[in-house]
């Protein structure tokens, strides 16, 4: 005859360990050796069963006292003890809703639809803008030849023999007895004798519908929306839910940043250096003309303030960010080359301030004081002095 384990290394818990942490661990170890999830694998129904032993000693207080005194001996008939089977109605009890939701049972609930979802793809102007688009949604709905009962009409659905009309039947295994959904009538505790024709006794049929789904302005990418009772209709339960998902396509010449658009717009030499009027894009409403500053540099930022996305909360828009970017001429004509060229011949240092300070620099550290100053530093004085 195998050796038994102690009771706490079975639960992996001290022997100073409190009612809270017992049932935790026992929780914890039941789901993951219970046979369900571990179909055919003998060693793993045998921890179980320790699992469940080990529980049924630590849980009870009286037990607990005599199993900590005189170990498996003091669990013997001779030594006193209640049934197994109605230690294991109370185990079923403190953890009915466990085990209850894990593996099926329920005593005969009405099983709800399934929850529907759906993609939907906007442009960032139907984002903006807010609106509605109409879907079509392949759904199961309640049958409207039974009404959803499934019974053909004129008859009516029975009580399930098997289960009694609990939907659950009760099954043991050593010191545990679970629950699971009545395979006669699949967990709703009732049978069709005569089923509907229409739907064959499902209760449900397929239908295609057209939906309208409305979506506030300023919605964000990844953004969920959810429209109750427009999901599947359940076995003699609630429909359930149809959830849209949002996704905000990118756009060829704005990006969003929260309630502001940012947009870069290439200007020509002559314009960053004279400045002057130029038109820029804006989501909704067409161009817009913005000032460029005379001697406009590339990466200078140009706001205008209430051209972004509304803001999702406080409906106000944000700004649109222009950033600048002078566009360097390519496949110049002879005509424009010889300008260029005139222009390289006059150019002040004064006009390009950036230019003429990074050539400073250069000329500094080759020829100035500022390198041949490093170099003396690092020769020490002759003679110490």
């Amino acid at each position: 005859m195998p050796v038994k384990r102690c009771f706490y290394e079975v639960l992996n818990v001290t022997k100073n360990a409190d009612d809270t942490a017992i049932k935790a661990s026992y929780r914890k170890l039941a789901l993951e050796y219970h046979p369900d999830r571990n179909p055919g694998d003998e060693a793993v129904a045998v921890k179980f069963r320790e699992v469940q032993e080990a529980f049924e000693i630590l849980r009870d207080p009286d037990k607990r006292r005599r199993y900590d005194r005189y170990g498996h001996a003091g669990l013997s008939d001779g030594m006193g003890g209640g049934s197994a089977s109605a230690g294991a109605e109370d185990m079923m009890n403190a953890f009915g809703d466990l085990f209850g939701s894990f593996f099926g049972g329920g005593g005969n609930r009405k099983q709800g639809g399934r929850d529907l979802r759906l993609d939907m793809a906007l442009d960032l102007a139907e984002a903006a803008r807010g609106g509605s688009k109409t879907i079509s949604v392949n759904r199961k709905e309640a049958c409207g030849t039974c009404s959803g009962s499934g019974a053909a009409p004129g008859t009516r659905v029975a009580k399930c023999r098997t289960c009694n009309g609990q939907g659950v039947i009760l099954q043991g295994q050593g010191f545990f007895r679970i629950q699971r959904p009545c395979h006669a009538c699949g967990g709703r505790g009732e049978t069709i004798p005569d089923p509907c024709r229409n739907c064959r006794g499902s209760g449900r049929v397929d239908v295609k519908q057209d939906i309208e789904v409305r979506f506030p302005a300023g919605i964000e990418d990844g953004m969920r929306g959810r429209i109750a009772g427009y999901g599947e209709a359940g076995p003699g339960g609630e429909t359930g839910d149809l959830y849209v998902f949002y996704q905000v396509l990118p756009h060829p010449f704005f990006q969003r940043d929260g309630s502001d658009l940012h947009c870069e717009v290439p200007v020509t030499f002559s314009q960053a250096a004279l400045g002057g009027e130029i038109p820029v894009p804006t989501l909704l409403n067409g161009p817009t003309p913005i000032r460029l500053e005379r001697g406009q540099q590339t990466g200078e930022e140009i706001r205008l303030p209430g051209k972004g996305m509304p803001n999702l909360q406080s409906k106000r828009p944000g700004d649109l960010v222009v950033h600048v970017r002078v566009e360097t001429p390519r496949n110049l004509t002879a005509r424009q080359e010889e300008l260029f060229r005139e222009l390289a011949a006059i150019e002040d240092k004064d006009v390009s301030p950036q230019r003429k300070s990074f050539l400073d620099r250069i000329k500094d550290f080759f020829t100035g004081s500022g390198h041949e100053g490093a170099r003396q530093t690092e020769q020490p004085a002759p003679g110490g002095k």
